[in-house]
């Protein structure tokens, strides 16, 4: 039996992407904040799954859960890093910015880092990591747009340790667009797809073990245009 832990999988994407690898036989892991939701799922799912309460953005603490979660499955085959953090505001809140780097970025390389490590010495393993189309370019989003062009970049990082390395680690970079979720609350959902729906593509890049994914793929199509659009075209968009 194949096993995966997915980081961030009281809702949402990670939720979702949970469901799916335990009905498809895997057994989980599951990590999230909520300590009642996990506690629900691990009533639900089939195959055993185990739960462990972690913030990631106090990364010493999530470091020793995800330890655990290893060792409560007795190893691991898969590390989806689903969490992450956004707000919508008119100005540049200090105490905003700094929840979104500590989750997004700090919070996010602590287990990378260490899922990373894990595989290496391991000798194989599957990374992935939920960045987002907003990678592609800055926006009044600010440091939500950084954090993710940082994950991706961080991710492109680890697939080239990965190469050198010469052993068969895998490293996704998934980069989703709108997501009808509540982190999503307030936002124009242009192409919004359900976490079901981005759910079902993330598993099928993993099992195809593709290095990158747009989801919904439309999303591919949305990120050539911002790359290619005029700085003053898309400074006014």
């Amino acid at each position: 039996m194949k096993k995966a832990i997915v980081i961030g999988a009281t809702s949402g994407i990670g939720k979702s992407l949970a469901e799916l690898l335990a009905a498809k036989g895997y057994r989980v892991g599951l990590a999230g904040r909520r300590k009642e939701l996990l506690e629900e799922m691990q009533a639900q799912l089939p195959n055993g799954p185990v739960i462990n309460q972690m913030d990631v953005a106090d990364t010493d603490n999530a470091i020793t859960a995800f330890q655990a979660l290893i060792e409560q499955l007795g190893g691991v085959d898969l590390v989806v890093i689903s969490s992450g953090v956004d707000y919508v505001s008119r100005h540049l809140p200090w105490e905003k910015d700094k929840m979104v780097i500590q989750v997004n970025v700090m919070g996010f390389t602590a287990i990378a880092n260490n899922a990373f490590n894990y595989f290496l010495e391991q000798g194989n393993g599957h990374l992935v990591g939920i960045s987002s189309v907003t990678a592609v370019r800055g926006g009044l989003v600010t440091a939500y747009n950084a954090s993710k062009a940082f994950v991706s970049n961080y991710l492109e990082g680890l697939q080239i340790r990965a190469y050198k390395s010469k052993k068969p680690i895998t490293v996704t970079d998934i980069k989703p667009g709108y997501v009808d979720t509540p982190m999503a609350e307030g936002k124009h959902l242009f192409w919004a797809g359900s976490p079901d729906e981005v759910a079902r593509q993330i598993l099928t890049a993993i099992e195809k073990k593709k290095n990158h994914a747009y989801v919904t793929r439309r999303w591919r199509l949305v990120a050539w245009m911002i790359k290619i659009m005029p700085r003053k075209l898309y400074y006014k968009s």
